[in-house]
Parts: C-alpha cells; sequence; structure tokens
C-alpha cells in the first residue's frame, strides 16, 4: 500500500480503519499494477492514468468507489454522479464481501471509461475498454 494512503486510512478511527485496510488489501491484491496515491483528498488506483477505483470515509460509512461501475453489469453497485461511477457503502469490515469486490476490482481493469481526458473532451466520455 502507497505511504500516504497508509497514512490516510491511520487517521481515522478504528472500525473506519478496519474497512479501508480490509479494502485496500483488496484493490492492492486483485489490481497489483495499479499506481496507488491520494487524488481530490482519498486513496485512488489509477491505470495508465485513469482512475479506476478508490474509497473515501463520508459522515456515516465508507464509499468503495468505481469510476467506470455502472458499466460493470452488477446489483450490488449503486449509480453515483452523472457519468458512469457506481459505489457501495459499508458501515462495518464485515459487510465486505471479497468475491464480491474481487470481482469488481477485476472488472475495473477490463471495464474503462477514458476519465483521464474528460477535461479535454470537455466532459464527453470515451471509452477505453
Amino acid at each position: 500500500m502507497d505511504k500516504t494512503t497508509e497514512t490516510y486510512n491511520e487517521r481515522l478511527d478504528e472500525a473506519n480503519k478496519e474497512i479501508c485496510d480490509k479494502l485496500a488489501g483488496l484493490i492492492n491484491r486483485y489490481l497489483p499494477e495499479a499506481e496507488n496515491t491520494i487524488w481530490h483528498a482519498h486513496p485512488v488506483w489509477f491505470l495508465d492514468g485513469n482512475p479506476v477505483a478508490g474509497y473515501s470515509k463520508l459522515k456515516h460509512c465508507v464509499r468503495l468507489f468505481f469510476w467506470s461501475g455502472q458499466s460493470f453489469g452488477e446489483p450490488g453497485l449503486t449509480k453515483s454522479g452523472s457519468f458512469k461511477a457506481a459505489e457501495k457503502r459499508y458501515t462495518a469490515a464485515d459487510q465486505i464481501n471479497k468475491e464480491e469486490v474481487q470481482r469488481w476490482i477485476e472488472k475495473s481493469r477490463d471495464i474503462q471509461w477514458d476519465y483521464k481526458n474528460i477535461v479535454k473532451r470537455k466532459g464527453k466520455l470515451e471509452r477505453l475498454k
């Protein structure tokens, strides 16, 4: 895990740290080629400069986020925002279904929209994979 992500997790209360540590471990395990850093104040994993997965501490939960998640065809993910993103929210580490999250992480590699160039394309997304 990237040191900045480790620091992010360490600053959380114990229950949320446990959720974030578990999510970071799964993302790092199933997306080892991704670059991990803090982006817009929360941990994000990038493939070739394109954000694919991340999480953030919200007021009452931790949100696992996939930039192209609406294209995964997964009922466990909820639409987030006006583009192609989807999320899952957790309030306890034991709510995390490892097989489900693994499947989503693998799909984040195989199904990608080009968020890296969204500004250059004036808000228009194009499918990469």
